[in-house]
Parts: C-alpha cells; sequence; structure tokens
C-alpha cells in the first residue's frame, strides 16, 4: 500500500513538472516566433537592406566625381656625352561630372526607388507565406490534439466494455466469445489511439520546425479549435484582391520597372554634357652629371566642357528602345495573366469555402445526433436492450462523424485563411 501510495505522489508530481515546463502557445505567439526564427525571411530582409543602400543619388549619378592622382616619374640618361638624371613629382586633383545624359540620372534614381519597393514587396510576401504556412500548422496541430481525444473516448469506452465482459465472465454472465470480441475492439481502438498519438506529435513538430526551435519542444495549446464564421460577397473579395494582393502589387511595380527601361533605352538620342576640371602639380629635379640639382616647381588649372552626340552606331540604339518597348508590352501581358490567374484562383476558393461553411453546419448537427445517440446507446446496452455488436456500430459511427465534424472545421479555417491571404489581408488579421 505504501509503495502504491509513493508511486502515486511521483506520478502527480511528474505531472505538475510537466505542466509547468509545458509552455503556452497561441497563434499570435507561434505566428511571433516563427517570423523572428525564420532563415529564408532573414535572407529577404537582407537582400531589402541592399536595395535600400543601393537607392541612393550618389549611385545614380547625379554628384561629380572627383579623383586624387599621384604619380612619380624617374628618368636616368646614360649618354656618351653627359649623363643626367631626372625626378618629378606629379599630384592632381580632378573633378568629372556628367551634367546632362539625357535624363538618365532621374530615370536611374527612380528605378531605384521601385527596386526597393519591390524588395519590400517580396519581403512581405515570404511573410505572408510564413503566417499561412504557420496558421495551417497550428490548426493541424489542433486537428490532431481533437482526434486524439476522440480516439481515446472511443478506447475507454471500449475498455470499459472490456472491462465489464471480463467480469460477466466471472459471474457467469458472459461468454469466452463476448470477451474476445470486447477485447479485440479495445486492441483495434487502442492502436488506433497510438497511431493518432504519433500523428500528434508529428504535427507538433512539423509546427516547431516553421517556428524555428527545438523538435522536442511541447505547448499547451490555448486557442480553441473553431473556425471564424463570416460572410464574404465575391464582389467586394474581388475589388480587394485587385488593389490589395501582394502578388499584384509586386507586378505592378515590375511593369514600372520595364517602363524605366524603355525611358532609360530612349535617353540615350539625348547629347552627353560633361564638365571636366582640375588642378595639377608638378615637380621636377634634374642633375647632371657632375653638377648640383636643379629643381623646378609648375602648377596647372584646366576646366573643359564637352558635348557628346551620338550620329550613328549602327542602330543599336535604335534595336535597344524596340526591344524594351517589346519587353514593357511583356510585362502588361504577364500582369493581366496574374490577374487572371487569380482572379480564377479567388471565385474557385470562394466557392469552396461557400460549400464548407455548408459542410460545418451539417457536421455539427450530425455530430450532435451521433453524440446523442451513442449517450442513448451505452444506456440500452448495459441495459441489455441492445447487442454488443449494435453497440460497437454505433461507437464507430460516432467516431467517424467526430473525425468528419473536426476535418470540416480545418477545411472552412483553411477555406478563409486562403480568402484572407488572396485578398490581401493576411498581415493585418
Amino acid at each position: 500500500m505504501i509503495r502504491k501510495v509513493s508511486l502515486f505522489i511521483v506520478f502527480i508530481m511528474c505531472c505538475q513538472f510537466n505542466l509547468i515546463a509545458q509552455e503556452e502557445l497561441n497563434l499570435s505567439k507561434a505566428i511571433a516566433i516563427g517570423l523572428e526564427n525564420n532563415y529564408q525571411l532573414k535572407i529577404v530582409k537582407k537582400s531589402e537592406e541592399i536595395s535600400d543602400l543601393n537607392n541612393t543619388w550618389g549611385n545614380a549619378g547625379r554628384y561629380p566625381k572627383v579623383d586624387f592622382n599621384f604619380a612619380s616619374r624617374n628618368t636616368w640618361d646614360y649618354n656618351e656625352n653627359q649623363d643626367y638624371t631626372r625626378n618629378g613629382l606629379v599630384p592632381s586633383l580632378d573633378v568629372s561630372w556628367t551634367i546632362f545624359d539625357g535624363f538618365a540620372v532621374q530615370i536611374r534614381k527612380d528605378k531605384f526607388d521601385d527596386l526597393a519597393q519591390l524588395s519590400k514587396g517580396n519581403t512581405i510576401i515570404a511573410i505572408e507565406n510564413k503566417i499561412e504556412l504557420i496558421i495551417l500548422a497550428y490548426y493541424k496541430v489542433l486537428l490532431e490534439k481533437e482526434s486524439l481525444g476522440v480516439n481515446q473516448k472511443i478506447m475507454e469506452l471500449s475498455s470499459d466494455r472490456y472491462e465489464k465482459m471480463k467480469v460477466g465472465k466471472e459471474i457467469g454472465s458472459s461468454v469466452t466469445y463476448d470477451v474476445l470480441q470486447a477485447q479485440n475492439a479495445w486492441l483495434q481502438d487502442r492502436s488506433a489511439f497510438l497511431l493518432q498519438e504519433v500523428g500528434f506529435n508529428n504535427a507538433v513538430r512539423d509546427l516547431n520546425f516553421l517556428l524555428g526551435v527545438k523538435e522536442s519542444k511541447t505547448y499547451t495549446f490555448s486557442e480553441e479549435f473553431l473556425p471564424v464564421n463570416e460572410e464574404y460577397l465575391l464582389g467586394n473579395l474581388m475589388d480587394k484582391m485587385l488593389s490589395d494582393n501582394n502578388t499584384l502589387k509586386n507586378r505592378y511595380i515590375q511593369e514600372m520597372l520595364l517602363k524605366r527601361d524603355v525611358q532609360m533605352a530612349r535617353s540615350n538620342f539625348y547629347p552627353r554634357v560633361s564638365l571636366g576640371a582640375g588642378v595639377q602639380g608638378n615637380r621636377t629635379r634634374n642633375k647632371l652629371d657632375g653638377m648640383s640639382s636643379s629643381t623646378a616647381d609648375s602648377h596647372n588649372l584646366y576646366a573643359n566642357v564637352s558635348l557628346n552626340y551620338l550620329i550613328f552606331n549602327g542602330n543599336s540604339n535604335r534595336r535597344a528602345m524596340q526591344i524594351a518597348k517589346i519587353q514593357e508590352e511583356i510585362g502588361k501581358i504577364e500582369t493581366e495573366d496574374v490577374k487572371h490567374t487569380l482572379t480564377n484562383l479567388l471565385a474557385q476558393q470562394f466557392e469552396a469555402y461557400q460549400v464548407r461553411k455548408e459542410l460545418y453546419k451539417l457536421a455539427e448537427e450530425n455530430l450532435s445526433a451521433a453524440e446523442l445517440n451513442l449517450s442513448i446507446s451505452k444506456d440500452k446496452y448495459e441495459s441489455g436492450s441492445i447487442n454488443s455488436f449494435n453497440y460497437r456500430d454505433i461507437q464507430i459511427t460516432y467516431q467517424n462523424v467526430a473525425f468528419a465534424r473536426e476535418n470540416a472545421i480545418f477545411n472552412l479555417i483553411q477555406s478563409r485563411t486562403a480568402l484572407v491571404r488572396i485578398t490581401g489581408g493576411i498581415l493585418t488579421e
């Protein structure tokens, strides 16, 4: 007796330790952890930093270029008459500045702005992808957890029936056949429970992988496994998608980049005006063989303006212009293709959401009827009104109905998440 009490105390302490060790995890916290630890997001954000660093007027070519040069020139002349040595130091400061190049500076800066915006858009899309994966993985865990609860309930009913059959055999009210049938049902339900437990643990591991934490980490999941029941109008969703979908926004930016390429190709038809200025110093030391050296200093200043206008280069600029315009047209076609694809996908997802809402309502009603039927059948079985085969069939029916209801919830959550994602609202929600 003392040994049993000690074991019970150890069991209670272990349970308390596990409860303390487990971290409570809701969906918002899971998303925050996943976004913080995701490696791909870190890479995308670094790419965004590179785009921001490139987006400067200096990189676009607005400011002049300043060079400092220093040269040492040395000559040793050996000849028949008289050898001499000449040493020269030539420092210079040169400034070159393109004053006008067909508005290319402004076009390049605008393109850098667009590239920076595109990089931010890519980051947003990566975040949306990650959030959607975390949402589905989180609710997949809840789905497996609910399924585990259903299996446990059926297993407990089978265990209770098996124990009663064993007691009945001892007192003579049950035969070996009934005991074996009850034992077989219990073993089947026990196996299903263990397999479902593996499925639940794997779902938690998958979630941990997305969150970037250790796969062995466990949680208590605080969210309810219930869908958010909202009414949507396809027209409103369509308008929201066309204005807020981030993939489509990126396509608009890519269209603008192609337009910048056309502008850049057009700038090649303008003349180029450049300014060059600088100062150069010279110090020369001459020494004839057998004589003392002499030194001479001089300084030169210069300022030049140059105009360059390309008259003909084999129509290369014209071809580049035509290619840029064709690529711009291709970009517009690709944008229309993306719009068409998203429109079709939205219609499919909207219809799936509407159907899954109805399926969820039916599953709830079906589960209520199955629970009531199971409760009544249990009383009837214990009173002897129905046999064990009928009771087992009702258990299996309840189990299938419960699984169908859980899948209906998960499918509805999945459809709503897809609708929110395609209409650009997953970050705000």
